[in-house]
């Protein structure tokens, strides 16, 4: 699944060449590609340190380490968005799945997708690659 660069919902464009030149190989892939990164192999799987996490495509605050939890799954999982207005929710039927998948609303960046099972309140579980976002010290 590749991205529409000049989809209109997205304010911040980029050519694909500037995407490639500004991300890593693997923050490409995962980016603007929704490639998933190994389980248990990103930066952030296992990182507790206070501050936020950030979009590696435009740099906007998608979540708070204060929302961060220990799914067990391999990847950062968050209770909640920093804001509902910073991710955007979108149905993904592929690999047999039915999933939600989340992109940053301001450059259409995957992220990874929500689950319903996560901790209270909200109930949902944020299972997002490392290597779409970029942390932040408080």
């Amino acid at each position: 699944m590749s991205h529409d660069h000049d989809d209109p919902r997205y304010p911040v464009k980029k050519t694909d060449e500037e995407w490639r030149k500004e991300l890593s190989p693997m923050q490409y892939e995962v980016a603007r590609h929704a490639a998933t990164e190994r389980p248990f192999s990103g930066a952030y799987w296992d990182h507790w340190d206070d501050g936020q996490y950030k979009c590696v495509g435009c740099g906007e605050v998608l979540f708070e380490s204060t929302t961060k939890f220990d799914a067990g799954c391999g990847w950062p999982s968050y209770s909640e968005a920093a804001s509902a207005e910073v991710v955007e929710r979108i149905r993904d039927a592929s690999h047999g799945m039915e999933r939600v998948e989340v992109r940053c609303k301001k450059c259409g960046s995957h992220l990874g997708h929500v689950f319903p099972d996560g901790p209270e309140p909200t109930g949902e579980r944020f299972c997002i690659n490392s290597a779409a976002i970029d942390f932040k010290p408080k």
